[in-house]
């Protein structure tokens, strides 16, 4: 039997020698030694739950499917709720984190319709198993990875360029000349997505953020048009001010209730608003003015791209691969805020909730 590690959560019951065990998995000298594996419902918890254990077999490639040696793992937001308990996991996600990777394919299954073989440099998106040393995954879902790119820049592409092409294009229906917001402007979908508008043919692009430093970044770096404070400023008046009330054309979202009032205030006639995520609550407050979406005739729609199937996904990743040049010229870039080696992943998760970073967080298997 083969055997690899692969990152849990420490059961919510565990006992005092178990949870020991669990943070001693977390030291480099001591990265294989077993840990207890469970489920993430019962091990929801906060970061320092996590550890590496090795008490799994090795996957094997089903039919399309190849086993690929992970070098490198994005962290995303969703790993944080998720590590929570509070994400509705698709049935073909399973209990371990991640869901971008980078590395190396050690073996095929038949039924392969795509041009790799075993060693192949690869990068990819999975419904989970990423923070682990090896995932079987469906071949459509991966990329070659080009040399320009290292092993963590192509870890921190897959998850957060599709949801943002897919967000802006196939659910906002963006097309060039039209106008477009990003919340959460430093985020890596928006960093990614500020890009995409930008060489998409944008009017203008808006952002929101907490930070003047978050502000100057999207605007000076990427090219944003303008962005607002949403802790010092209301940002849907300043939009308002700024497109002489006509409104912006495509809202990306990921607040949710808290941002919902605004949003509808901030749209343009026919504008559509794509919600990716709830962090700012899903219960809506008393009061709320509901007569924009007749008055404006605009959408408000929200999509998960985890949950889709692979035809649709596979579909998006497709669209990725004829962006790869652009990484290649310097058109689009992939900003790393920091690498942590796995051994670190509590570390790396505890920066992400710190609500800090200006890009992607990477983990690297050694």
């Amino acid at each position: 039997m083969s055997i690899e590690g692969a990152i849990f959560l420490a059961p919510a019951n565990a006992s005092v020698k178990e949870n020991a065990l669990a943070e001693r998995a977390l030291t480099p000298s001591l990265s294989n030694c077993l840990g207890m594996p469970t489920d993430i419902k019962g091990g929801a918890g906060d970061a320092d739950a996590l550890f590496i254990s090795s008490d799994l077999e090795k996957p094997k490639a089903a039919n399309g499917q190849a086993v690929v040696k992970i070098k490198a793992f994005g962290l995303n937001r969703m790993d944080l709720i998720q590590r929570e308990g509070h994400y509705a996991v698709p049935p073909e996600g399973g209990k371990i984190l991640g869901v971008e990777f980078s590395g190396t394919i050690e073996s095929l299954a038949e039924g392969s319709k795509e041009n790799f073989k075993v060693g192949d440099e690869v990068f990819g998106l999975a419904y989970g198993g990423a923070y682990a040393e090896y995932i079987a995954v469906n071949t459509h879902m991966l990329l070659h990875k080009p040399k320009y790119l290292s092993w963590e820049q192509a870890a921190g592409i897959p998850e957060t360029w599709i949801t943002a092409i897919q967000a802006m294009y196939l659910v906002g229906e963006f097309a060039p000349g039209k106008s477009i917001l990003w919340h959460a402007g430093a985020s890596s979908v928006s960093i990614s997505g500020i890009q995409l508008s930008k060489v998409g043919g944008a009017s203008e692009i808006y952002i929101t953020a907490g930070s003047q430093e978050k502000i100057d970044f999207c605007v000076k770096q990427l090219g944003a048009t303008n962005g607002f404070n949403y802790k010092a400023q209301n940002w849907s008046e300043e939009i308002l001010k700024a497109t002489n009330n006509k409104g912006v054309d495509v809202i990306i979202d990921y607040i949710g209730a808290d941002y919902f009032q605004q949003n509808l205030d901030a749209a343009a006639r026919d504008g559509h608003v794509v919600s990716l995520a709830l962090l700012g609550g899903k219960t809506l407050p008393a009061g709320v003015d509901i007569s924009a979406f007749l008055r404006k005739r605009m959408r408000y729609e929200g999509s998960s791209l985890r949950s889709r199937d692979q035809i649709y996904q596979g579909k998006l990743r497709d669209r990725l691969e004829e962006y790869l040049p652009k990484f290649e010229d310097g058109t689009f870039k992939v900003f790393i805020e920091k690498v942590f080696p796995w051994e670190k992943v509590v570390d790396a998760h505890k920066l992400m909730e710190k609500n800090t970073t200006k890009g992607k967080i990477i983990c690297t298997i050694s």
